[in-house]
């Protein structure tokens, strides 16, 4: 019976099958417009009227029905198309109603899968232009990271200042894994146990400046033993003691920290930090943070060997006189033998006036010939047991032995007026030249190098402030 039943519904049949009953209906209306004027001009006459009525009634209602049917397939059709024209304008949210299996709910049914392919791959693509993105910003950070070391590296192979080096190490590793703050601990040489923060970089560190750290201290002592590196993340497995105590010292929720090695021993430790909650560090970072600690190393290593052979030089590059170095040594080796032998031991100490700026007008060139000339003229108005050396950018040192201040005094005085003569013609005032000089003598201003060498330091800066280009010996006070 319900088989019957759904043969007779026009639900489940095509919308071709619809239209056709629908024209079928409504073919009605013209013959009822038929009937309509036989049984009122015709059949009246043989009395038919209430059949007629009857007949014409049942036919409009049938006619009705197929305009209805002819409706609502429009309708629906209107409905996916409107939908349709949603779906193109981007709102992939939307879904067609399939109420009725026939070719338009065949359509909405394929319209509706087809929205969620497109959506499924909206997604899709979506997930891949994140993983894109991470995968470009991770490209970028590892190129500044490696222009970084780039740049360390250059610091190194120029022979910069170790200063200049760790501060760029510093500020290079605190981009590093989202870090709020970086520095490094460093100990010195002649210190056994205790490292302090020598270098910090990040938004006001100086609360970090003077802390700490000792080696008999447990996490540092276990970080340097068995080298590995100070974690302190949400992983981390240290007990809670230890993390308060290192929170309360660096003010720090996350650490990451790499020991130094140098000869054997730990010279500093490399520090990254922040205080983001549940922060995870990753194995990039903790190999990244190994690379610039090995920076750090090279560095120091360098500057190390730098010292020793500077101390090993004795020559100025420049001039070829004697460097610093040299003359303090010889100086005090001077001393030494003129109080065995109770004889004097006279020292002089050259500064080349305004030569700052005489720098700033014409350049290092220029500059560099100017102090090999003033070498030069000086070398030349010594003896060979005496010794000249350039102890500064400008400034001169000669050491007298076996002579005093007045006899040190005209030869300070000779080589003076050899300089102002030597530049005298030029046409340019700053180009005319002249030096000041201070003069010490042992044992009556010290007896040692520093105590002679901060003496004649003194009468120079008195010679400068008489208005230069003049010698002055030491007598106390200088009056």
């Amino acid at each position: 019976m319900t088989k019957n039943l759904n043969n007779l519904s026009l639900a489940s049949r095509g919308i071709k099958y619809k239209l056709r009953i629908s024209f079928y209906l409504m073919s009605v209306l013209p013959l009822l417009v038929s009937i309509y004027l036989i049984s009122s001009y015709i059949l009246p006459k043989f009395g038919l009227k209430i059949d007629i009525a009857l007949a014409m009634s049942v036919s409009i209602f049938i006619a009705l029905i197929g305009f209805f049917l002819i409706k609502q397939v429009i309708d629906r059709i209107l409905s996916v198309t409107t939908e349709a024209k949603l779906i193109a304008a981007g709102d992939l949210n939307r879904k067609v109603e399939t109420d009725e299996l026939d070719e338009v709910g065949d359509l909405s049914e394929a319209l509706n899968q087809l929205t969620t392919r497109i959506r499924s791959n909206m997604d899709e693509l979506k997930g891949y232009g994140e993983k894109t993105s991470e995968i470009n910003l991770e490209i970028q950070r590892r190129v500044i990271v490696l222009s970084s070391l780039l740049q360390v590296s250059s610091l190194i192979s120029q022979g910069a200042k170790l200063d200049d080096i760790l501060k760029l190490t510093v500020e290079k590793s605190r981009l590093l894994a989202n870090s709020e703050i970086a520095f490094l601990l460093y100990r010195e040489e002649e210190e056994k146990k205790c490292f302090r923060i020598k270098i910090v970089d990040g938004p006001n560190p100086n609360f970090l400046l003077g802390v700490e750290v000792f080696l008999q201290d447990e996490i540092f002592s276990k970080m340097i033993k068995h080298n590995n590196p100070l974690l302190i993340d949400k992983q981390s497995k240290l007990p809670e003691v230890a993390k308060n105590t290192l929170f309360e010292k660096f003010h720090l929720k996350n650490i990451l920290a790499l020991p130094v090695y140098l000869r054997g021993g730990v010279r500093a430790i490399l520090t990254i930090g922040n205080m983001k909650d549940d922060f995870i560090y990753r194995k990039e970072d903790v190999e990244l943070l190994d690379v610039f600690s090995k920076q750090v190393a090279i560095a120091i290593e360098n500057d190390l060997l730098m010292s020793k052979v500077e101390k090993l030089e004795i020559r100025d590059a420049l001039t070829g006189l004697f460097n610093l170095s040299y003359i303090k040594s010889r100086l005090q080796e001077e001393i030494k033998r003129a109080v065995a032998y109770q004889r004097p031991c006279a020292f002089i100490i050259f500064d080349v006036d305004h030569f700052k700026k005489f720098y700033d007008n014409f350049g290092s060139l220029n500059s560099e010939a100017i102090l090999k000339k003033i070498a030069t003229l000086i070398s030349s108005s010594i003896t060979e047991v005496d010794r000249v050396g350039r102890t500064s950018d400008d400034e001169f040192a000669v050491i007298l032995p076996e002579r005093n201040k007045r006899q040190a005094h005209d030869i300070a005085e000779n080589i003076r007026k050899k300089i102002e003569f030597a530049f005298r013609e030029e046409d340019e005032p700053v180009k005319r030249l002249t030096v000041s000089a201070g003069i010490s003598e042992n044992p009556l201003d010290g007896v040692t190098s520093e105590e002679l060498m901060t003496v004649a330091c003194e009468a120079l800066k008195v010679s400068k402030e008489e208005g230069r280009n003049r010698v002055v010996i030491f007598r106390g006070a200088n009056k």
